[in-house]
């Protein structure tokens, strides 16, 4: 799934994503990053991501960049 940081906070490691499939809001969380080569993320950014959905909660996994494949 691709998208657009919509806001991201560094000192909590919270944000939110916009997919780019029917614009729904995505939580980041500080778990989001694990793994990925991003420390932090900028308003604006385009990402790759997978959404795990725990309850009813969707949220962002494994963000990457294009050049890193989907």
């Amino acid at each position: 799934m691709q998208g657009v940081v919509k806001i991201f906070d560094p000192s909590t490691g919270v944000g939110i994503v916009v997919s780019d499939t029917g614009r729904t809001e995505i939580l980041l969380d500080r778990a989001s990053l694990d793994g990925s080569i991003f420390r932090t993320l900028r308003q604006g950014q385009r990402i790759i991501f997978d959404v795990d959905d725990v309850e009813g909660n969707p949220t962002a996994r494994q963000i990457r960049v294009g050049s890193e494949g989907t």
